[in-house]
């Protein structure tokens, strides 16, 4: 237990340390199996209703001439974000959870195991839509995306640090959306930063293709 900044208190909890060793540990196997086949693995993470989806349909369609794509797609239940991205043409693989709120790497390793490595040299996965327990699963990908949603409020940065933290790029989306939510765009991306200085932040809205671009080219794609 340990006291907060504005005199509360907060309870600190540790995950297991084998557990977190072994989730490492195949995090790394899955990483050396990717690039032993030479595929580029993009971990993207966001709360549900962020545009990761609509996110990934547009890098999907702006990369698919140049690259051999495939998606792994995350959620609890469902197709319905896995047919989306099959509509742009590209294999689409669905993990569904059944009711665990993140992708491991565990669960992974069996998607690659169910791929053609050799067919592709980019891999999307979609983790399922939460920012919180995605923090403490590595999956085995090169770099991890992160996006917040004007529609969430001006906070989302600063309430979920660890996977801002553990993020190579953070996209604001929805910024057509901003003004009528009375969240800064500029404020946001420097909560961002604060965080993690080190971070490329992209503003985008994804559904109209804005800020598609600049993605791609924070990732090095």
């Amino acid at each position: 237990m340990a006291d907060t900044p504005d005199g509360g208190e907060s309870l600190d909890i540790v995950l297991d340390v084998d557990l977190s060793k072994r989730t490492s540990e195949l995090a790394d196997e899955n990483l050396a199996l990717l690039d032993a086949h030479g595929v580029t693995a993009i971990d993207v993470l966001g709360s549900v209703g962020s545009g990761k989806t609509t996110l990934i349909m547009g890098m999907v369609a702006a990369l698919k001439q140049r690259r051999r794509i495939a998606v792994i797609a995350g959620d609890i239940t469902t197709r319905i974000d896995a047919g989306r991205i099959e509509a742009e043409g590209v294999p689409v693989l669905q993990i569904q959870t059944g009711g665990a709120c993140h992708l491991d790497a565990n669960l992974v390793r069996t998607a690659l195991g169910r791929l053609d490595l050799d067919s592709i040299d980019l891999l999307i996965i979609e983790n399922v839509g939460n920012l919180i327990c995605p923090a403490g699963f590595p999956i085995g990908a090169h770099q991890r995306l992160v996006v917040l949603s004007v529609t969430e409020g001006p906070y989302m940065a600063i309430k979920h640090p660890v996977m801002v933290r553990q993020a190579d790029v953070a996209v604001i989306n929805k910024i057509d959306l901003a003004e009528a939510m009375e969240v800064s765009v500029e404020q946001l991306a420097a909560d961002v930063r604060s965080v993690n200085p080190e971070i490329e932040v992209v503003a985008t809205c994804a559904r109209a293709g804005q800020g598609i671009d600049d993605v791609i080219a924070a990732l090095g794609l």
